[in-house]
């Protein structure tokens, strides 16, 4: 499979052009959400180049310090991304890591809204669901480049290797589970119930709560899907994306639960309030 489009002396990578279509979608579905919620859906644009430039030196630095097992084997790890700065800015060769760029990304954020007087929870929640989006157009980039496939297997939607990109221990085997896939698919999944949650649960949500339940739901799925997968990023024994995903996910769970925990006794106050002015009357009365 070509790795991109060759224009002169130039080689327009496929990987880069699917990421940037994955950017790009994001906004714009960020603009709709903004526009809806009554803030200025040009903003976006303007923190586009922040927030993207910044996740991807984070991907990529998080790929750089947790290299899949099967690149560690070949000498391609941090010691030689380290010694060899070139070759950890080619984003197309070893590829980039999500953790690494969702939290450049919210650092950006955070960055760019304190500049502008923005309120960072508010616009973490419109981009949420465009983040998903991008998520699963940018996993289509793993397909170009024959790689993040999980576990040899006969089923009808299995995907056909290259003997090239076969990890070490598996070059006779020829065809894989699309694990691209499905995590493109879960991603879509996870934009749709992000914006079901937003319209349902609208008059029940607080700034920042759409970007938390981001936070579980992604995170769960990955965690899953990484018992599938053949080539993991193993840090102290540890697969290191799948022990972030478990962590994240039940520290957001954790903080979405505390933050409306007292949501359902909205009569409490008052309750006491009536009691108080029983205990009162009852005093008034003795006198």
């Amino acid at each position: 499979m070509r790795e991109g489009l060759q224009i002169g002396p130039f080689l327009l990578h496929y990987y880069g052009v699917i990421i940037m279509l994955g950017a790009l979608v994001a906004a714009w579905m960020t603009t709709r959400q903004a526009k809806a919620n009554g803030d200025d859906p040009e903003d976006i644009w303007d923190m586009l180049p922040w927030l993207l430039v910044a996740g991807i030196i984070g991907a990529r630095i998080w790929h750089i310090l947790t290299p899949p097992a099967s690149m560690v084997a070949v000498g391609l790890d941090t010691k030689y991304y380290l010694t060899h700065p070139l070759d950890a800015l080619m984003i197309w060769k070893g590829g980039l890591g999500i953790p690494g760029a969702v939290i450049f990304g919210l650092l950006a954020l955070v960055w760019y809204c304190k500049k502008n007087a923005l309120d960072f929870r508010k616009w973490a929640d419109y981009i949420a669901p465009g983040l998903a989006v991008a998520q699963a157009i940018g996993r289509w980039g793993n397909y170009v480049n024959q790689e993040l496939y999980g576990a040899p297997t006969s089923l009808p939607w299995k995907i056909f290797i290259d003997p090239a990109h076969r990890i070490p221990g598996f070059t006779d085997q020829a065809y894989y589970h699309p694990l691209f896939l499905y995590e493109s698919l879960y991603n879509l999944a996870n934009m749709g119930i992000l914006i079901w949650i937003s319209r349902v649960y609208k008059h029940k949500l607080k700034p920042g709560d759409i970007f938390l339940c981001y936070a579980i739901l992604y995170p769960v799925g990955r965690f899953l899907l990484e018992f599938l997968r053949l080539d993991a990023s193993n840090v102290f024994s540890l697969n290191i994306n799948q022990t972030l995903m478990a962590v994240v996910a039940i520290a957001s769970a954790a903080t979405l639960i505390l933050r409306h925990r007292n949501d359902g006794h909205p009569e409490a106050p008052v309750q006491q309030e009536s009691d108080l002015a029983e205990n009162s009357n009852e005093i008034k009365e003795l006198d």
